[in-house]
């Protein structure tokens, strides 16, 4: 075979792989050749050349390896003979292929064939069959790159094609790869076929950017000639080894910025960009680039919002470099600083970042970035849907300060979140805004290419719903942010306010105890929201005085405990007057409890004399609670037909624990005055006893005893008040 037609595809794979991947080449190539003989593009030459051309691209501007690179010899043959074979022709064709190059080769080549399979047309829907393409065959990513490659070889033979074919071709270029090639940070192909679909879509507007570029040229060289005057000299002295490109703005985003801003040529200032190029180890990537950073804004201002620091935070994409906009002679300037590497990334993608980290060219290395670019892929998956016309990116909007600075925000953002975007006090400030001079709230979703002025006042500070207005991460996080130190804020003037109305007051109760006790009664999660209310003058101190007085005086919990029992006496007695039927007879509470199948509820713990009712549960029994148990309201009320009437047998006797809490002076042998009274004159048990230092020169706690029935607890209550320096006593449970 005469393989001087393919010398330039040769030379590239004998640079890169090895001599058996070069032995495999050309054995693909002898059998496309055979395969593909007689079938012509549309200018006559061989249909072969479009494989060896795409394959040129994926060694040379995507970076991939040798199966990428056999698969695009050989996707026009497994395509068009999935077109034309019979199934049992198609199944021997893939054998074979399989035979000689490998499973991998056959499998890439079937995913490119079932892309070109699809009917793909210039309408919304386009973007929703995108969408499944890259779900359906994201299983292998190099399918979607290799695609890619063959799309750009197209765009650049388009003129071959017939016209009719132009418009198609263009449109899924521009609106659907071209976005494909931006999310995998393959920015030059990505530039290349929006300028070509531009050039075939909009054609005059096209050759007038390309004019004007021309017209401007030599201006713009010595401009930038004199720009970099200063700059390279330093960098010089400094010892840096750099190179310095000038890139022009693609035609197409010198076009999209003319149409979307609504200006002339003239009127886009950031027609090139300057980008300094640093060669240098890794470890010194970051040092040098922000030192070549404060050379160029030692010479030149710096616009503060158009500061973008990509080497700190990497793009998802892998790409790297450190832009900023400076003004000089009246203009503004864009520079871009990175190092080798960095450029290398940032022209071919993810391919060049693995290969940048020194690792070779195996199976293991080819698979890391793979990993990594269905991640990528994966991410887009969800928002292509949402791409048609010419939307510049997936799942983002471009929208524009007044005076022409761009910003990038996810789709469904609001004025709120392009506030947040520019500055933390524009955002904290924020009252609304204007969207292409028309006035709306913060709450108004902006739309891509809309120009967008934001109003503040001085005295608005953002709020907890601001968080149901904002869909980006940055003005979610600064406004919780915000909410946290306001709220910490106020816990500690609420507290420290809290703190020294008790130390007023003369108290006896703690700080700790006096908010859980004001959490429980205004039904509040954390006791530092009481704090809050305090702080933000919605709970007053007479309030606050009022309800811990009754709390630690016990008339409080006797006051609930009575009001809970009334009702459930009212409710009890209406149930009875309603039963028409025959009244059922109360449950008796005998003395000797552990022969009955029924138990006292822990919740409440009833003792006799205590009015009580029996609640059927589903395992334990029978459970006698209080009327006036925190769960009987509850109980009644969800399950009336479990609950059973009750009452003690006169003649009932037993072991009931009660708890007392008790407030008393902190005085030496305070506990042992209590203890006495309670075994030596009353004779009753003390189950458990808990004292602990309340503050003011007082003690509180809990003791639990054992007595008979209620008739003891006021007589216990009644001695325990008698002891000298006891200033409350009250049943608690």
């Amino acid at each position: 075979m005469d393989f001087s037609h393919y010398e330039n595809l040769r030379t590239l794979v004998r640079t890169n792989f090895s001599e058996q991947t070069q032995r495999l080449v050309d054995e693909a190539l002898e059998y496309a050749e055979s395969k593909l003989d007689g079938l012509v593009r549309y200018n006559g030459t061989p249909l072969i050349e479009h494989g060896v051309a795409v394959a040129e691209i994926v060694i040379s501007e995507i970076g991939l390896g040798r199966n990428s690179t056999l698969s695009s010899i050989l996707h026009d043959v497994v395509r068009i003979a999935h077109k034309q074979l019979p199934a049992e022709e198609f199944l021997a064709l893939t054998a074979d292929i399989q035979h000689r190059f490998g499973d991998q080769v056959v499998g890439i080549t079937m995913g490119l064939s079932n892309i070109s399979e699809l009917k793909l047309k210039v309408a919304k829907e386009q973007a929703d069959n995108f969408r499944d393409l890259i779900v359906s065959y994201s299983e292998d990513p190099r399918v979607i790159l290799i695609k890619l490659a063959d799309r750009l070889e197209v765009m650049r033979s388009l003129d071959i094609f017939p016209r009719e074919k132009w418009r198609k071709k263009s449109w899924e270029s521009m609106n659907l790869y071209a976005q494909i090639a931006h999310k995998l940070g393959l920015y030059s192909i990505k530039s290349e076929l929006e300028d070509i679909a531009l050039k075939y879509l909009e054609t005059k507007d096209y050759e007038h950017i390309v004019t004007k570029l021309e017209e401007s040229a030599d201006e713009r060289r010595a401009f930038i000639a004199r720009f970099l005057v200063p700059i390279e000299q330093r960098l010089n002295r400094l010892g840096i080894k750099y190179h310095i490109k000038s890139r022009t703005k693609s035609i197409f985003s010198i076009w999209n910025k003319m149409q979307k801003q609504h200006v002339p040529f003239e009127g886009v200032y950031d027609i090139f960009a300057i980008r300094i190029i640093i060669d240098c180890t890794p470890e010194e990537e970051k040092q040098l680039c922000w030192t070549a950073y404060s050379v160029v804004t030692d010479f030149y201002t710096p616009n503060p919002n158009r500061m973008r620091d990509w080497i700190s935070i990497p793009k998802s994409n892998g790409y790297e470099s450190l832009h900023t906009t400076v003004s000089a002679e009246g203009r503004w300037v864009e520079v871009q600083i990175r190092t080798e590497r960095m450029d290398a990334v940032a022209e071919r993608g993810i391919a060049a970042h693995w290969r940048y980290k020194g690792v070779g060219q195996g199976a293991q290395t080819s698979e890391q970035w793979l990993s990594r670019l269905r991640e990528l892929m994966e991410d887009t998956t969800h928002s292509l849907a949402q791409r048609f016309d010419a939307k510049p990116a997936s799942g983002e909007i471009f929208v524009f300060t007044p005076n022409g600075d761009l910003r990038k925000l996810p789709e469904g953002a609001t004025i709120l979140d392009f506030a947040f975007d520019i500055h933390t006090s524009l955002g904290s400030t924020c009252v609304g805004g204007k969207v292409n001079n028309r006035a709306v709230s913060i709450r108004e979703p902006l739309r891509n290419g809309d120009i967008v002025e934001i109003q503040t006042q001085k005295n608005q500070t953002p709020k907890s719903d601001w968080l149901n207005v904002v869909v980006t991460s940055k003005a979610r996080n600064k406004i919780k942010s915000f909410l946290r130190e306001e709220q910490a804020k106020h816990n500690r003037m609420g507290r420290e306010e809290l703190e020294r109305k008790l130390k007023n007051w003369k108290l006896a109760i703690s700080i700790d105890e006096a908010v859980a006790y004001l959490a429980r009664h205004f039904k509040l999660r954390l006791g530092t929201e009481v704090y809050g209310l305090i702080a933000t003058q919605k709970l007053d101190f007479g309030t606050i005085k009022e309800l811990l007085s009754r709390h630690l005086s016990g008339e409080a919990e006797e006051e609930r405990r009575a009001a809970a029992a009334e009702i459930e006496r009212q409710k009890a007695a209406q149930h009875a007057s309603q039963e028409k039927a025959a009244p059922q007879d109360a449950l008796v509470i005998d003395d000797d409890i552990s022969k009955i199948q029924y138990k006292l509820a822990k919740c409440c713990n009833p003792i006799k004399g205590d009015e009580v009712f029996g609640f059927v549960t589903i395992n334990s029994g029978i459970t006698i609670h209080r009327c006036d148990c925190p769960n009987a309201k509850r109980m009644r009320e969800s399950y009336p037909y479990r609950v059973v009437e009750a009452r003690w047998r006169q003649s009932a006797e037993g072991a009931f624990r009660v708890s007392i809490r008790i407030v008393a002076a902190d005085t030496t042998g305070m506990a042992n005055h209590i203890t006495e009274v309670i075994i030596r004159d009353l004779k009753l048990n003390i189950r458990s006893i808990n004292f602990a230092a309340a503050g003011n020169g007082c003690i509180a706690g809990t003791v639990a005893v054992e007595v008979p029935g209620t008739a003891v607890v006021d007589t216990l209550i009644h001695q325990i008040l008698r002891i000298k320096g006891v200033q409350r006593a009250y049943r608690i449970n």
